[in-house]
């Protein structure tokens, strides 16, 4: 369980990295952190900050629907969600050098920061044991409504993105942050986590999805898959 909870704070800020270069690429933002960019061009407080109380907002979303069966093991998306802004933020410097100056250097970024966001994503759903609060809520809405999770978290990236879209256009008198690099991440980053998903995961003994060893033989991992196959049909 300590292993799982260490990969899910390295998806965290794996997914952070790939967000804060995507931002960097100047094609727009994820559908997730669009609503917190514009925020942050609006206000004087960072994408990181803004990231926070955005989250907050929607862990209180998940408390108000669930009520009761909200699992207190979901306070953990607090301090999670602080190591993911705070990460955010840690980026926006890291990747201070990423200017591109030209629409081919800026796909590069948007590009690497989609498939880091999409490993971030696949390494969280290995870990299985938290969401962060943009999953959480779209889970709880799912939950309560009966609603297909696919459906809803459509629904929630749509509605974030016009939440931007009219923010922006209100207060900066243009739309900021949602171009086609945002379309690119909504449409693209399921894929690469499925991909990632199959490559880096195994189901272990008890039948549990786990991360897989890239690096173990092909020996030792066909006898893991047919240990997981074992299990399965057990």
């Amino acid at each position: 369980m300590l292993q799982r909870y260490a990969i899910f704070a390295l998806a965290t800020v794996i997914q952070s990295a790939g967000i804060a270069l995507v931002v960097k690429s100047l094609l727009g933002t994820s559908p997730i952190s669009s609503f917190p960019y514009v925020l942050s061009l609006i206000f004087p407080h960072t994408l990181g900050e803004f990231t926070f109380a955005v989250n907050m907002l929607l862990v209180l979303g998940q408390v108000l629907l669930l009520r009761h069966d909200f699992d207190r093991i979901q306070w953990l998306q607090v301090p999670m969600t602080l190591l993911f802004s705070f990460a955010i933020d840690f980026f926006m410097g890291v990747w201070s050098f990423v200017t591109p100056n030209s629409y081919f250097w800026q796909l590069v970024p948007l590009v690497c920061g989609t498939t880091f966001i999409a490993l971030g994503v696949s390494l969280q759903g290995i870990a299985n044991v938290l969401m962060l609060p943009g999953e959480g809520i779209v889970y709880a809405v799912a939950r309560r409504f009966r609603i297909p999770f696919g459906k809803v978290k459509t629904a929630n990236d749509v509605l974030l993105v016009c939440l931007a879209a009219i923010c922006s256009f209100s207060y900066l008198g243009s739309i900021e942050g949602i171009r086609e690099g945002t379309l690119f991440s909504a449409l693209v980053t399921g894929i690469i986590a499925q991909f990632f998903l199959h490559h880096l995961s195994q189901v272990d003994a008890q039948g549990r999805l786990c991360l897989r060893n890239p690096f173990a033989s092909k020996r030792a991992q066909a006898k893991a898959m047919q240990t997981a196959d074992s299990a399965v049909e057990n």
